[in-house]
């Protein structure tokens, strides 16, 4: 049984580090979302780091858009965006301000308010499958597109903020390939940057990527 989390929000200066540094000291920490059916507790438990222009895997490699803007903002904001025509993924801004690097949040266990995430997620078979992805993470907390921007260390009662919670000790921490990038960024050897809680069951499969077919 895991303790109620620490109240105590993450410090902006927490997300003002290098993008390598600040994933895996993400697991175990906590991100609350506050929804008008209810408040959702989740510890994060699997990662992946996406360093800007250094990164060819990630959204701002070549440059600043309407898309990626927020990346480029202050550290501490949630960016978030739309994929495959269906989905949205969540991402925590990180380094300086116009260094555009962040963190996807890949998968977590629900420790508080699983009620609210069971209706958003009823194709989950259990709780633990409930954010067992990252997809599957933005549907449990009702995250979409007009969340985009938020600030998660602002104080009060926000709806999305990360809390500082226990982090996982690091022998406890493991990394490897990242999961379904395409190109250079796929490369587990140069970017073995996804993070995750070492035989925690709500971290998701790993998937490497399969080019998609184009329609004749």
């Amino acid at each position: 049984m895991i303790a109620p989390p620490d109240r105590t929000p993450l410090p902006r200066e927490f997300f003002d580090r290098p993008v390598l540094e600040i994933a895996p000291d993400l697991l175990g920490r906590i991100l609350v979302r506050s929804t008008p059916d209810g408040t959702i507790a989740l510890r994060l438990t699997e990662v992946e780091a996406y360093d800007g222009p250094n990164d060819p895997g990630s959204h701002a490699y070549r440059g600043r858009t309407a898309r990626n803007e927020v990346m480029f903002g202050p550290p501490g904001h949630v960016y978030v965006y739309f994929t495959y025509g269906m989905w949205h993924c969540m991402n925590l801004v990180c380094g300086p301000e116009g260094r555009a690097s962040a963190v996807l949040l890949r998968a977590g266990e629900v420790v508080e308010g699983a009620e609210p995430a069971r209706k958003r997620r009823l194709s989950a078979r259990n709780d633990k499958e409930l954010a067992k992805g990252p997809a599957r993470l933005a549907t449990a907390l009702g995250v979409d597109r007009s969340l985009d921007g938020t600030d998660a260390c602002a104080p009060g009662d926000t709806p999305l903020r990360m809390l500082t919670g226990a982090p996982v000790p690091s022998h406890q921490v493991r990394s490897g390939p990242r999961t379904g990038v395409a190109g250079a960024g796929g490369d587990g050897d140069r970017y073995p940057w996804r993070y995750w809680v070492a035989d925690d069951p709500t971290v998701s499969p790993y998937r490497a990527h399969v080019p998609r077919r184009r329609r004749s």
